[in-house]
C-alpha cells in the first residue's frame, strides 16, 4: 500500500499549476472528519484556523459506509484526520488504523472511560458507539478534538482553548434543556421505539426505555419474530408513537405500525430523528446543537411532554 506521506506529497504537487511556487504563508489546518458530528466539533473548536471536510453527509449511515477513491485522497492529504472509533465506521476500521501508522489520525471516542460506555450485547470488549446522544458525554469528545487540533497546530493553542470553552458552555446549556424537556414526559410514556439501537446513551441519561428494531449496527437484520414481538409490546403497553431515523430505512417501523393496526391498535410516527447523521448543511439541524435540540424536542412532544414551539432557541424548523 502507498503510505500516507507519499500520497500527501503526490496530492500536493498534483494540485499545483505548472510554474507555480509553494506559498510560505500558513494555510488553514486541513481536517477531514468521518461524521458530521465530529466535523461540527472541529469547526466549533478550530474556528478560522481550520478547513474541515466531513466524509459522511446527511442521511448517510456510518455503519455501512466505505471510503471512496476521493475519500482516500482527501484523507491522505489532510493535516489531521478525525474519526469516531468504537467500531462505528466498521467498514473503514482497517483502513483508518493503517492510515494512523503515519500519525495525524485520531479516533476521538476511543479514549472515553470504559465505565461510561455501554457494552455491546453480542461482542466482548465492543461498545455502543453512539455516545453523541448524551451531550455531557459528547463534551468529552470535544475536549479530545481540541487536544488533537492543538497537537496538529500548537501555535493556535490559545484560540483552540477559547473556542472549546465557549462551545462546551453551549453544550452545558443544551444538556440542561434536554434533561428538562424530557423530564416533562410522563413516566409511563417513556418508551422510545426506533429503527436501530442508536439511543441507548440517551435512554440511560434521561430515564427512557429504548427499543431498537435492529441492533447497535444497522448491518444487523430484524426478523419476522422480532417484528412480531415488538408489535405485541406496542399493543400490550399502549405505546402510541414510534420514530423513524434520517439515516435508516423506515421499512421496519412501518411494519410495526401495520402489525399494530391489524390488532386494532393505532400507532403513529412521532417524528424523524437524527441518529447517525445530522441534518442538512447550513441549517440549525445540521449542527450538533440543532441535532440534539431537535431530537429531544420531537421525542418529548410526541410522547406527551411539554415543549417550546421551536425548541431550545426557537430555531427548529
Amino acid at each position: 500500500m502507498i503510505r500516507r506521506t507519499a500520497l500527501k506529497l503526490f496530492g500536493a504537487l498534483a494540485a499545483l499549476p505548472l510554474g507555480a511556487t509553494v506559498a510560505l504563508a500558513e494555510a488553514p489546518l486541513s481536517v477531514v472528519a468521518t461524521t458530521g458530528m465530529i466535523a461540527d466539533a472541529a469547526i466549533e473548536v478550530g474556528g478560522e484556523a481550520v478547513e474541515v471536510r466531513a466524509l459522511m453527509g446527511p442521511g448517510v449511515d456510518p455503519h455501512a459506509y466505505r471510503q471512496t477513491r476521493s475519500d482516500i485522497v482527501a484523507l491522505a492529504n489532510a493535516d489531521l484526520v478525525l474519526w469516531h472509533g468504537l467500531y462505528l465506521e466498521a467498514q473503514m476500521e482497517d483502513f483508518m488504523r493503517d492510515l494512523a501508522q503515519d500519525g495525524g489520525v485520531v479516533a476521538v471516542a476511543e479514549g472515553l472511560p470504559r465505565d461510561l460506555l455501554i457494552g455491546h450485547d453480542d461482542y466482548d470488549n465492543k461498545f455502543d458507539p453512539h455516545v453523541w446522544m448524551n451531550p455531557e458525554l459528547w463534551s468529552r469528545v470535544v475536549v479530545t478534538v481540541r487536544d488533537a487540533l492543538i497537537e496538529a497546530r500548537p501555535e493556535a493553542e490559545a484560540a483552540f482553548r477559547a473556542n472549546a470553552e465557549a462551545h462546551l458552555a453551549e453544550l452545558a446549556v443544551l444538556a440542561k434543556y434536554t434533561a428538562g424537556v424530557l423530564a416533562s414526559v410522563p413516566d409511563d410514556s417513556r418508551v422510545l421505539v426506533t429503527a436501530h439501537d442508536a439511543f441507548n446513551y440517551f435512554g440511560k441519561a434521561y430515564g427512557f426505555e429504548v427499543v431498537g428494531i435492529q441492533g447497535i449496527s444497522t448491518e444487523s437484520e430484524a426478523g419476522l419474530r422480532r417484528i412480531s414481538e415488538l408489535v405485541d409490546m406496542l399493543v400490550s403497553r399502549n405505546v402510541g408513537a414510534v420514530f423513524v431515523e434520517s439515516s435508516v430505512s423506515d421499512r421496519n417501523i412501518r411494519a410495526l405500525i401495520e402489525g399494530a393496526a391489524a390488532q386494532g391498535h393505532e400507532v403513529v410516527i412521532g417524528g424523524e430523528l437524527f441518529s447517525d447523521a445530522m441534518g442538512e448543511p447550513g441549517t440549525y439541524e445540521g449542527t450538533y446543537l440543532g441535532m440534539i435540540d431537535h431530537n429531544a424536542t420531537v421525542i418529548a412532544g410526541a410522547l406527551g411532554g411539554a415543549v417550546p414551539d421551536k425548541g431550545m432557541q426557537g430555531l427548529l424548523n
